[in-house]
């Protein structure tokens, strides 16, 4: 029998990182990091590793884990991001809200499919096509200006949505490496 692993990695480790842009303050004025943004971001690290080990704590091959991975970082990084810069415009337009659609899509149907590996794929799958609408419908809605900056809005969120797209190959495929119930 196997002893549990330890829960205290999960909350020290997230800390780590966070060190980068304290110790970056002190030597710059261009990173300015408020106690709050330090609240928020050690919740998000934490959060994201507790989620992963949640969702893999009973996972039976290398595909399930490896795209609970790439799920978790996705929605992660989607998140950092959106706070951060913001992917339309700056992190106050509302267009970035949009964005909050993929998490709602891909958590709600991680918790139907009850982390099955088969139901995992759709979701993911479901979140990869929601995120690829986001751009489309913000830009059908508030149709900003034609520059050079919506080819790269467009090209970043292709980059999240080749992530979940592999995370849900990843998953389809850890569904046909199961045995069939």
């Amino acid at each position: 029998m196997t002893s549990p692993r330890p829960l205290w990695p999960f909350f020290v480790l997230p800390a780590l990182p966070l060190l980068a842009p304290l110790i970056a303050m002190q030597f710059s004025a261009e990173v300015q990091w408020s106690p709050f943004d330090f609240i928020v971001a050690y919740v998000l690290l934490t959060g994201a590793g507790l989620l992963y080990r949640v969702a893999t704590h009973r996972a039976g091959n290398r595909a399930y884990r490896a795209a609970a991975a790439l799920a978790v970082l996705g929605g992660l990084s989607l998140i950092w991001v959106n706070l951060a810069v913001g992917f339309i415009g700056n992190e106050d337009n509302p267009a970035n809200l949009l964005y909050g659609a993929v998490l709602a899509v891909g958590l709600l149907g991680a918790i139907l499919a009850r982390g099955e590996p088969r139901g995992m794929s759709r979701a993911l799958a479901a979140a990869a096509a929601v995120q690829f609408a986001v751009p489309i419908v913000a830009w059908l809605v508030w149709r900003p200006n034609f520059d050079t900056r919506v080819g790269l809005i467009f090209f970043l969120n292709s980059c999240w949505v080749l992530l979940f797209v592999v995370s849900a190959l990843l998953f389809h495929q850890s569904a046909r490496a199961e045995p069939a119930r």
